[in-house]
């Protein structure tokens, strides 16, 4: 056998790198508060997993006219994650939908 080979085989196996997913969350402007929680949990979840959670909030007809209703949904999501983790991206309009990046600490 090769001895470069060999050494090849052996730094491979000793070398575990983690893939860092980018997990999605989809919600509503008018999403109710216990189906918030839930999303908020998922989002801890996937953060605990050593993810990153994109939030994407979709505007449907007339609800754009009011973009600052999918604000107030994304400072809830903020104040529940405050401290643990870190707001990649800032929450900003694209077209028809908001969307926001938070990563683990």
């Amino acid at each position: 056998m090769d001895y470069g080979k060999f050494r090849y085989q052996q730094s491979k196996k000793h070398s575990h790198r983690k893939t860092i997913d980018v997990k999605e969350v989809k919600v509503r402007p008018n999403i109710d508060k216990h189906d918030l929680e839930l999303k908020i949990r998922n989002i801890k979840r996937f953060l605990e997993q050593g993810n990153k959670a994109k939030v994407t909030m979709f505007f449907r007809g007339r609800e754009i006219v009011r973009p600052e209703l999918g604000m107030q949904v994304f400072e809830r999501i903020i104040e529940s994650l405050e401290g643990k983790y870190n707001i990649e991206n800032k929450p900003k309009l694209q077209g028809k939908s908001m969307t926001m990046v938070i990563s683990p600490k």
